[in-house]
């Protein structure tokens, strides 16, 4: 554990970076799988992943899963996962023993409540992030737009409003176009988007519309879409470059909204774009410390095909599944991951860094490196019972489009060229397939989509090759208890 004397001041990335190599307070990342901040654990001494899924079968040093699978309500979201962990025995005794004392150290997640928060204070763990109640505040997407308006980023034309059925839809939304997309202030990957044109498309998603208090209208806009990292810090707002998103691919994702991966790539963007997603980013961040927030968050952008404006699509605050992808490239790399300075402003420490520096480095396209990463989802409407599943590590394509597993690793930097892939399996042997379900993360080299945003043939192939390493058995009863999904964006 730390000590109670004041650490000085840090002063620049070199002083972060020695600051966390000497670490001896006790680091948590809790939550479903490992995936969104792979690699923390080389960064940071003292960091443990804590994980309901073991994705590496025992093999990677610094997960620890608990073995005996105690009984549960079924998970409804990652959160419900996380209290489970809490409370279990094995990873009690396994937090217990790492630190004496009262103060067992600190803790992230990807998904957290008000019950999470009041399990972890009462194990000794300090949290990691602003509250539940504030970051609830800030994930419900119809906040998302009202907080944007202050910080004068622009969203797509919408309206908010209580919609009780189908005519007084159209009329709360009259210049807004017949085509719509209407959004719950809650859900993930697309999971609570609906695409609404006519009375028939409404009354498929009527009961998830008119059951929430509020909910965001948009007009549909032929549009693509982008995804940018940031985090608030008290020396200003850093922000990452932007990258692309793979959304509503029949191949990966059964969600025609839903989120199904990134590319980070050197000229993904013009710079016109880069510039205004850069500036928007930092006047929302800036907004966000105006509402009491700090850390970690991730903006997606919506870019207007037929006009080239750019408008924010909604706001996570926390890491996200574009994490991975964020946290690995060069520029972070050669300085430090964004995630360390979140870290940061919650480990009691000074520190002073140079943001405007920092960003511009980040923003020079010789600092981005070229990479994608494809969630591969159970896309049909079934309940299977998973029966032999692929090892996470890393896999080689061969030239007949077979692959073969190569070598056990623990994240992306072990790929070392366009024929290799690094698969981090979600949905493992025993466990269940449901419209949804992750079955796994592919992270290769280069390009998944091609400049007019479809898929390449390299990436059908390794979908195809991965989704074939899977059998499963159809279970005719639906009722059996399935899990939350894994990798929430």
């Amino acid at each position: 554990m730390s000590t109670n004397k004041k650490e000085p001041t840090l002063k620049g990335v070199s002083d972060i970076r020695r600051y966390f190599y000497k670490n001896e307070e006790p680091i948590y990342f809790i939550s479903a799988t490992n995936f969104n901040l792979l690699g923390a654990d080389e960064w940071i001494k003292g960091f443990k992943f804590i994980c309901y899924i073991e994705c590496f079968d025992g093999l990677h040093p610094n997960v620890f899963s608990p073995k005996k699978e105690l009984p549960h309500d079924e998970f409804t979201g990652i959160e419900d996962i996380n209290n489970y962990l809490l409370q279990h025995p094995e990873v009690i005794n396994y937090i217990n023993s790492r630190t004496p004392g009262k103060k067992k150290g600190k803790v992230m997640f990807l998904m957290f409540n008000k019950k999470t928060e009041e399990l972890a204070k009462n194990l000794g763990l300090e949290l990691i992030f602003p509250s539940a109640d504030l970051r609830e505040h800030m994930d419900n997407k119809v906040n998302t737009n009202r907080i944007a308006e202050k910080a004068g980023v622009p969203c797509v034309p919408y309206v908010l409003s209580k919609v009780t059925d189908y005519k007084q839809l159209k009329k709360v939304s009259s210049n807004l176009g017949k085509d719509l997309v209407v959004q719950a202030p809650f859900g993930d990957s697309g999971h609570t988007t609906f695409f609404i044109s006519n009375e028939e498309e409404f009354d498929k998603y009527k009961d998830e519309i008119i059951n929430e208090e509020e909910v965001k209208i948009m007009k549909r806009i032929n549009c693509r879409g982008a995804a940018i990292e940031a985090c608030v810090t008290s020396q200003g707002t850093i922000v990452a470059p932007l990258m692309t998103e793979l959304v509503g691919f029949k191949e990966l994702t059964p969600y025609k909204g839903g989120w199904c991966g990134n590319e980070i790539f050197p000229f993904a963007f013009t710079p016109t774009l880069r510039l205004k997603a850069r500036n928007y980013t930092q006047l929302f961040g800036d907004q966000l410390k105006k509402e009491g927030y700090r850390g970690y968050f991730e903006l997606d952008f919506l870019i207007d095909q037929d006009n080239g404006r750019i408008y924010l699509g909604e706001l996570n605050p926390r890491v996200t599944g574009a994490s991975s992808i964020t946290n690995h490239a060069v520029f972070a790399l050669s300085d430090s991951p964004l995630y360390l300075f979140h870290i940061l402003e919650f480990m009691n420490v000074d520190f002073e860094l140079n943001v405007k520096a920092l960003n511009g480095r980040w923003a020079r396209q010789i600092n981005t490196d070229s990479w994608s990463q494809l969630v591969i989802k159970h896309t049909s409407d079934t309940i299977e019972l998973v029966t032999e599943a692929p090892r996470s590590g890393i896999w080689r394509m061969e030239h007949d489009g077979s692959i073969t597993f190569d070598r056990m690793d623990t994240h992306r930097r072990a790929v070392e060229s366009d024929y290799e892939a690094f698969f981090l399996r979600i949905s493992k042997t025993g466990s269940y397939f449901y419209e949804g379900a992750d079955m796994g993360i592919l992270v290769v080299r280069g390009r998944m989509m091609t400049n007019d945003f479809r898929l390449t043939k390299r990436a059908k192939d390794w979908i195809n090759a991965i989704r074939g390493l899977y059998k499963s058995q159809l279970i005719e009863d639906k009722r059996v208890k399935v899990d939350a999904t894994a990798s929430a964006k």
